[in-house]
């Protein structure tokens, strides 16, 4: 992979970035406010050099608590305390990769997907030297007593996308962020991104591995001056 290239610029409270060269697929994700539960999701495609929309805007839930910076491609500016912690109830802002796309049946992608059981956990115990990744409890040596099943009968995660958030695995700065099928009761997350899941094969139809997809994630006026 191409080295990532980004250009930041903190100016008080402004922040601008730059997108990894390359990337030419965004899934924007915009809330009103730091503390808000839902949003849109908007797609946009880079062609000529210029971005452009793609399909309509989807209806999102975020965390139940809202917004939080989390950690990804982008700089969290300094002496803010809005920082993405294990367990706030809030979903990270930010640039993120796009791990890989998951599900609980067989699904033709142009992007990496991996197929989940009951047996997948993704673990959220920060003690563990799996914390934050998924595994097949079956094939590891499980040092872990706090995960979350990849697979159950909800069907919340049977269409999914893994963000890469705290890639490095910090303790306690945040685990298993996901987007996924949201709730019919239509209530928030616990820090994943959720919309229908129509919704959501579509965007997984969408993406390609070639174009680099990443997810660009924060309120309404922060939001824009991480990727415009």
């Amino acid at each position: 992979m191409p080295r990532v290239l980004l250009l930041l610029l903190l100016v008080g409270t402004v922040l601008f970035a730059k997108i990894p060269t390359g990337t030419t697929q965004l899934l924007v994700v915009t809330t009103p406010r730091w503390s808000a539960d839902s949003g849109t999701l908007q797609r946009y495609e880079k062609r000529s050099k210029t971005w452009h929309k793609v399909g309509r805007s989807i209806a999102v839930k975020v965390g139940k608590n809202g917004l939080a910076w989390g950690r990804g491609l982008h700089a969290i500016p300094k002496g803010t305390k809005r920082i993405k912690r294990e367990g706030d109830g809030r979903a990270p802002a930010g640039i993120f990769h796009l791990s890989y796309a998951f599900g609980e049946k067989p699904l033709q992608l142009r992007y990496p997907y991996h197929q989940m059981s009951r047996a997948h956990h993704c673990v959220d115990d920060s003690r563990s030297r799996y914390y934050n990744r998924v595994v097949n409890s079956r094939k590891v040596t499980k040092d872990y007593k706090s995960f979350e099943y990849m697979k159950f009968p909800s069907g919340l995660y049977s269409y999914g996308i893994f963000v890469d958030h705290n890639p490095k695995r910090i303790a306690r700065a945040g685990s298993c962020i996901f987007m996924h099928i949201k709730k019919p009761s239509g209530k928030p997350t616990v820090g994943c991104t959720a919309m229908s899941k129509p919704e959501i094969i579509t965007v997984l139809k969408w993406i390609e591995l070639k174009k680099k997809p990443l997810l660009v994630q924060a309120p309404k006026g922060v939001v824009e001056r991480l990727w415009r």
